[in-house]
């Protein structure tokens, strides 16, 4: 073989180990395998269309906070707004106040603010990000409970609107039951994708994450860009908590509790970068897999669903270890 066929064949293998999505790729493979040589229901078409129902719901807070931690800010308050929103929904539509529609805008522009507040609040008063959404999360949380009192919000069937028919109808492929949510992840994914490595605005939240001093030397705004972001986060984790609310009919002021950790969890675990400046979407997407797929695994082959949380810490462990080694290679490697 001539020598710069073998140079380059190397140097494509080289760049392939240093890409962040091949360690998620492998592992979920693997994972995949190891469920289904145990119980084959695992990969059967009712056990596919369950859990894609839950990984739609996590999955598009997830691809927000992978915008949000490339811009190198976290947000802990996505778990309560995913609960708070669908209260404020069920609330104004069973008082009487609006129609189911125009309660669910209600709830976005409410989700919306509460992503404004964080933004100021972050890059107005330099407080972090960390303390200030976690305030947040109280905040929003105690106003959900106090709305309810406490107890999960009555609800109403939604079956007929068309609010719920185009967020949440579901239809039947062969023996896969398809959600209409699964269409609203794959163009999450499809265009935060674009945005974030294919648009102007990606270069920004990426030069914002890796060094916010030297963005703004060449004209980013970047204080904007962060603000913007977490009323994405915050309005995704509202159009999130009112799919599954939808979905369910019901609408807990509770629902989301620690969903906060989980989604960074999945992000990370993606390969985007802790301490911003790199993010990568399709390694996001499969980070949502290894989780939904761990936690309905274990279920499935007997493993008690209280040993989700060892898994999970074990994978972050591992994966950010894998992260760490090849990042050294590639720096070496320069």
């Amino acid at each position: 073989m001539p020598e710069g066929r073998i140079l380059d064949s190397n140097s494509l293998a080289e760049r392939l180990i240093a890409k962040p999505e091949l360690g998620p790729l492998i592992l979920l493979i693997i994972e995949i395998g190891v469920f289904w040589s145990i119980n084959h229901d695992f990969l059967s078409a009712a056990n596919i269309s369950n859990t894609l129902a839950f990984t739609v719901e996590l999955g598009l807070i997830a691809l927000a906070m992978t915008l949000l931690m490339t811009s190198g800010e976290f947000d802990l308050s996505v778990g309560s707004v995913f609960g708070f929103s669908p209260v404020l929904m069920w609330t104004l539509y069973n008082g009487g106040v609006t129609s189911l529609e125009v309660g669910f805008l209600a709830a976005l522009v409410a989700a919306g603010v509460i992503g404004a507040v964080n933004g100021r609040f972050v890059t107005q008063l330099r407080i972090p990000s960390f303390l200030v959404t976690l305030g947040m999360l109280l905040v929003v949380r105690g106003t959900a409970l106090f709305i309810t009192d406490g107890f999960p919000q009555r609800t109403w069937s939604a079956e007929g609107s068309w609010l719920a028919d185009i967020l949440v109808g579901d239809f039947f492929v062969g023996p896969f039951r398809i959600y209409a949510s699964l269409f609203w992840f794959i163009a999450a994914v499809l265009v935060l994708g674009y945005l974030l490595t294919g648009s102007r605005f990606g270069n920004w939240v990426q030069a914002a994450g890796g060094n916010a001093n030297a963005a703004r030397a060449r004209g980013v705004k970047v204080n904007s860009v962060k603000v913007r972001l977490f009323i994405l986060s915050s309005m995704m984790a509202a159009f999130a908590g009112v799919i599954s609310s939808l979905r369910t009919s019901a609408a807990n002021p509770n629902s989301g509790t620690g969903y906060e950790l989980e989604v960074i969890a999945m992000v990370v675990i993606g390969g985007t970068a802790l301490t911003g400046g790199r993010g990568t979407i399709i390694g996001t997407v499969l980070g949502i897999l290894i989780l939904r797929v761990m936690r309905n695994g274990i279920v499935l082959v007997g493993v008690p669903g209280l040993a989700y949380n060892i898994f999970i810490g074990a994978i972050i462990l591992g994966m950010m270890a894998l992260h760490s080694w090849l990042e050294r290679r590639h720096q070496a490697g320069t």
